[in-house]
């Protein structure tokens, strides 16, 4: 199977810019985000060039499902196999695509199961010229929290965009199994505001009316939502805490309990800080992740 790609050349030389939804199959805006794109962006306008891919992981997408039939996350799977199982070779083209670009953005929600607080990120590259562009880029994508984290977190698009050193972030808006038009609009104008910030498109680029919480963390492991407060056993999740509320360490983010109510498991804030993310579908399976807790300054 061959990614579908749609190219968007301009009139003027300039960056090679891609744009990437659809990593997982369950995460919709980012998909309608880039189908906008494809009519948004004037190639009259455009200095370079931009590469779509709305859909990346197709064979998950038409299961319904976060990942397609082999279970692997295409998220851990870079830069994968191109004789490997279909998500092994998705993303290797992913990953021949991504080192092509001069500038990458891949689009998330939090899918069917998870919320996520709106959110740009990115890895805190070694090289100090590749880490302003990362900022810039973050910047300009005009999100209210902005997350700098561990770049040696392997197996990702970005990880794939490190060792290549090409400028990579990515965006993170709610999920929850729901489509929500204000995502699609705010990665719309993240999108053609990188572009203005790095010339594919005339500027200035636009700044956000309140300035982004940005949080950069290079402690191991950070930006690894799934290990983040796992539950001690399956059963049905009852979050105690919202989406953006700040906690306290030892503050109950949640119960989990079997389905005749005899067994609760309390699980609590190992430290304090910001819900970043928020497990909202009620069936979790044991070590699933319920919630990431972002510490932030005061």
């Amino acid at each position: 199977m061959q990614l579908v790609t749609t190219s968007i050349v301009g009139k003027q030389p300039g960056l090679h810019l891609l744009i990437t939804g659809g990593v997982h199959g369950d995460e919709f805006e980012p998909m309608a985000a880039a189908r906008r794109l494809m009519t948004a962006i004037d190639p009259a306008k455009l200095s370079g060039r931009v590469t779509l891919v709305p859909c990346v992981n197709e064979p998950a997408f038409r299961r319904g499902h976060r990942t397609a039939d082999d279970n692997l996350d295409l998220a851990r799977t870079c830069p994968g196999r191109a004789d490997g199982t279909v998500t092994e070779q998705t993303a290797f083209q992913l990953s021949a695509l991504i080192r092509s670009a001069d500038l990458y953005i891949d689009l998330h929600t939090g899918g069917t199961r998870l919320v996520v607080l709106p959110l740009s990120g990115y890895c805190l590259h070694r090289d100090p010229e590749i880490l302003e562009k990362h900022r810039r880029m973050a910047r300009a994508f005009g999100l209210p929290l902005i997350w700098g984290t561990d770049p040696n977190l392997n197996g990702r698009s970005l990880s794939v965009a490190r060792d290549a050193n090409v400028p990579a972030i990515y965006a993170e808006y709610m999920g929850g199994g729901r489509f929500d038009p204000a995502g699609v609009d705010a990665y719309v104008h993240g999108c053609l505001n990188v572009m203005a910030e790095f010339g594919l498109l005339p500027g200035p680029a636009v700044s956000p009316a309140e300035p982004p919480l940005v949080v950069e963390d290079s402690r191991p492991g950070s930006g690894h939502m799934q290990l983040n407060h796992p539950t001690p056993c399956g059963g049905f999740f009852d979050p105690a805490v919202k989406l953006g509320q700040r906690v306290q360490k030892g503050d109950v983010l949640g119960t989990v309990v079997d389905l005749l109510g005899k067994k609760t498991e309390v699980i609590y804030a190992l430290y304090g800080g910001l819900v970043i993310v928020l497990h909202t579908f009620p069936r979790v399976e044991s070590g699933v992740s319920v919630a990431v807790i972002l510490e932030t300054p005061d």
